[in-house]
């Protein structure tokens, strides 16, 4: 597989590859960045497609990673984030809350 390919359907399953939400609470934030992500991926995948205009998987890799950035994977705890806070031994309100004290 040509590597720019490769680094764009790489770029595509970062968009859409979200770590699941360990709360209802997190599940809002995780499906509105899921959204969003899914429409720029969406968008990128578009206009490679259309060739409209041909700037090729390496550039759309590139600019899709970028609108990414401006919606990171934040705002809520995932599974594996309060597994680990439980595993060390902190109460399950504990693994569950944002630092800052946010509840999820």
């Amino acid at each position: 597989m040509d590597a720019n390919v490769r680094d764009l359907l790489a770029a595509v399953l970062e968009a859409i590859d979200l770590p699941h939400p360990a709360t209802a609470g997190g599940a809002e934030v995780h499906d509105r960045l899921l959204s969003v992500r899914v429409v720029h991926a969406r968008i990128a995948l578009r206009n490679l497609l259309d060739d409209v205009p041909d700037l090729g998987p390496a550039w759309t890799a590139k600019y899709l990673r970028e609108r990414l950035a401006e919606h990171p994977v934040a705002g809520y705890v995932t599974v594996d984030q309060a597994q680990a806070a439980l595993d060390a031994g902190k109460t399950w309100s504990e693994a569950v809350t944002l630092p800052g004290g946010e509840d999820q």
